[in-house]
């Protein structure tokens, strides 16, 4: 955290000094433009969004300089594929780096710096591809010249330019100076498929060795000349303001020097994260009843349901759907409830601040480089330029590090006490002060006609919104995008169709949790799907296919994750196999689940699990492949085991011991079939988890009888077995 302050236009120039080729990618009002950073440094700052970097060196290093975070999605690798391939670079010679927040690296669709919503990839291809290819041709141009040759004499290989006739070659960092005082092209030609030696194939990725051998940098080991530690009382109800606390105490532990009120509680500043935590333990802070200090599990749910009875706001409508259920031969009804769940990354939130006069160095594990540069600014009073993220790698993020809570803790702490300040989280304060996936409740209706035909879906939602405090002008007529992701735009062909949400304010926060809305959703209408298709008399993957019959992609991936399951063979008595299907964030998954039910303990045994995914054109199989297995399991835990327990007015949950996750000998069998296709290019990061609850929920009742109708459903199904 030690990098030199520089202006954003001194920043390009400085970046030329010693370093060869140096092209960005720029986005601009007219689209995307390929520029050298001399040029770059030269338009008006307002002319164009300067994305990404590609830099050649002397040293025949190829480095591609990153505005998405790693949190272990593979986009350290996957993003330098993209330019290596259309540069025709050494993979071996292949390397990244982080970018520094601000305007340059923004997602050219975002307008921010975010990594989330499983965009990096698809909103990277074009610019990356671009400037890989603007490179290359601007490497063999400098090499024909060199060899005063014919440009169409040479070709490039492998991080090296050879000239057909002779055989003569020079390598990149031969001539990257050379070709860094060419014009650059705005149309280099791109690789045609064929063509490829990168994408599509399963390259190891290059975060690997350091993570393994321990160099790789997290936020949690961040270390600082000087650094002192803050340890935060915060209040343990919401609303909960201090009454009293004894700071005389705090003080007299060795080492603390600072106690502090910021806005999130009190801050107790020692030269020892230790003496911190016993400082602030010291403190024996007084607490006020907060907001809603009757507020439990039970009162929360009743609220829920209560909202069920209030009018909602129409997300979509189609049809007359109060005459289709009026004339349906068979009425199928149901309420599904799902619980606020804890993010649980595997490291807990930590960043570390030093706030000066004239400067302002933040190092953290951030999804949003964008909202940790404005809330220094916030914090600081200082200019952008003045401000330096530093973005480590992320340990889990699933959306939880998209927030500044813990950003804002660790500036005002620094800039109290003029010292470097790390703020780490424990692992209770972590479950207890979280940006949680909200709470839902909905009501489905469907209609069934004398043929079996499904003829009118109503689909009632409650729940928070989350778009209302991160993205609020997001939020049209009343609908939270979120809440009604996977509802309202449901591809399933139903003549009568209605969607209505009920907002639903309490005093918990939430956010972002992988796959948003979707993880509740593809529960519900995956579920209620089967329950349909049962009482229509009807396999249900041939009720869903023939709702599908105008979605030929839809009905491939649907056909593909039945085939390779062997849907319709059969089972030993006491198993069950249940199917899902969801459209998320671009992809098409389908999956199927095999189950089986121990009885004396109420457990469910998860088996096999097959799952299809059309993303689109794919850049790295073996990326796919572990993210959608990363997925199917966080989507396995929650829907087996999640929940957060709420007590007077509070989180009641603290640790893994009452907050239970899913055990690694519980993990089944996963395969993972990648349906290949031509079509547009999906997100891969959250498309996984959202399909694996309904398809865990419909094999239990194949295989128990148990209709599940809430989540997690380990504790509904051992109570539903109780009452047997």
């Amino acid at each position: 955290m030690t990098a030199p302050l520089i202006t954003r236009r001194d920043l390009l120039k400085k970046s030329l000094v010693g370093v060869g080729l140096v092209v960005v990618a720029s986005v601009t009002p007219g689209g995307y433009r390929i520029l050298k950073a001399e040029d770059a440094s030269k338009e008006p700052s307002d002319a164009c969004s300067l994305t990404l970097w590609v830099r050649v060196t002397p040293d025949n290093v190829v480095t591609v300089v990153l505005n998405k975070s790693e949190m272990g999605q593979g986009v350290y690798t996957s993003l330098p594929m993209i330019v290596a391939d259309e540069l025709e670079a050494d993979w071996k010679q292949v390397r990244f780096e982080p970018a520094p927040a601000g305007d340059p690296y923004k997602d050219p669709l975002m307008g921010m710096q975010l990594t989330g919503g499983s965009t990096s990839v698809r909103h990277m291809f074009e610019p990356l591809r671009k400037a890989g290819a603007a490179a290359r041709e601007m490497l063999r141009i400098a090499a024909a010249q060199t060899w005063g040759v014919p440009e169409g004499e040479c070709e490039v290989y492998q991080g090296a330019v050879r000239h057909v006739k002779s055989g003569r070659s020079l390598s990149y960092g031969q001539l990257c100076e050379k070709a860094s005082k060419l014009p650059i092209p705005q149309h280099p030609p791109l690789k045609k498929e064929g063509q490829f030696r990168f994408i599509g194939t399963p390259l190891p990725r290059l975060d690997v060795v350091e993570k393994v051998n321990g160099s790789a940098v997290f936020g949690i080991d961040i270390y600082l000349p000087a650094m002192a530690y803050a340890a935060i009382a915060r209040p343990p109800a919401y609303g909960a303001k201090p009454t009293a606390y004894d700071q005389e105490a705090a003080g007299k532990v060795a080492g603390v020097f600072k106690v502090t009120p910021i806005d999130r509680g009190i801050a107790v500043c020692a030269n020892t994260l230790e003496s911190a935590r016993k400082g602030k333990d010291a403190l024996r802070v007084k607490w006020g009843p907060g907001f809603q200090p009757d507020m439990e599990n039970e009162t929360l749910e009743k609220t829920f349901n209560e909202h069920l009875g209030k009018p909602g706001v129409t997300a979509r409508s189609q049809g007359n759907i109060a005459k289709a259920l009026s004339e349906a031969a068979r009425k199928v009804q149901a309420t599904y409830f799902l619980p606020y769940l804890a993010h649980t990354t595997m490291e807990p939130m930590d960043c570390t601040a030093h706030v000066q006069k004239d400067r302002c160095d933040v190092g953290v594990p951030t999804q949003s480089q964008t909202g940790v540069l404005m809330t220094a600014q916030r914090v600081t009073g200082l200019k952008p330029e003045q401000i330096h993220v530093h973005t480590t790698y992320l340990g889990g993020g699933f959306g939880r590090r998209s927030e500044v809570d813990m950003v804002e803790e660790a500036l005002q702490t620094s800039k109290a006490t003029g010292k470097p300040i790390k703020v780490i989280w424990t692992r209770e304060e972590d479950i207890q002060n979280d940006f949680y996936r909200p709470g839902n409740c909905c009501r489905i209706e469907g209609a069934i006609n004398e043929k079996g035909d499904l003829t009118a879906w109503s689909h009632k939602v409650v729940a928070p919104s989350i778009f209302a405090r991160v993205f609020p002008q997001r939020v049209k007529d009343g609908v939270d995008p979120a809440a009604v992701e996977g509802i309202a735009n449901m591809a399933y062909e139903i003549p009568n169709l209605q969607v209505e949400y009920v907002r639903m304010d309490t005093p918990i926060p939430v956010g972002f949790w992988r796959s948003v809305g979707s993880s509740h959703n593809a529960f519900t209408v995956e579920s209620f799907m089967d329950e349909l298709a049962l009482a229509a008399g009807k396999d249900p993957v041939e009720f869903r296919l023939n709702l599908l019959k105008n979605h030929p992609r839809i009905r491939r991936v649907v056909e593909f994750a039945a085939d390779k399951a062997g849907w319709e063979k059969s089972l030993k008595k006491g198993d069950g196999r249940g199917f899902a299907y969801h459209f998320a964030f671009g992809s098409y998954v389908a999956q199927v689940a095999e189950v089986s039910i121990q009885e004396k303990e109420g457990a469910i045994k998860v088996h096999r699990v097959v799952c299809a995914v059309d993303c689109g054109p794919v850049l790295n199989p073996a990326i796919i492949t572990a993210q959608i297995r990363g997925a199917i399991i966080m989507g396995l835990s929650a829907a087996l085991r999640e929940r957060v327990e709420f007590a007077k007015g509070r989180v009641a949950s603290t640790n893994f011991d009452n907050y239970e996750l899913l055990r690694m000998n519980e993990i089944p069998e996963i395969e993972v079939h990648i349906v290949p296709s031509k079509e547009e290019m999906g997100g891969i990061g959250e498309p996984g988890l959202p399909p694996i609850a309904p398809a865990v929920a419909n094999a239990v009742f194949k295989a128990s009888g148990i209709r599940v109708r809430r989540l997690p459903m380990q504790p509904m199904v051992l109570e539903a077995l109780k009452k047997k």
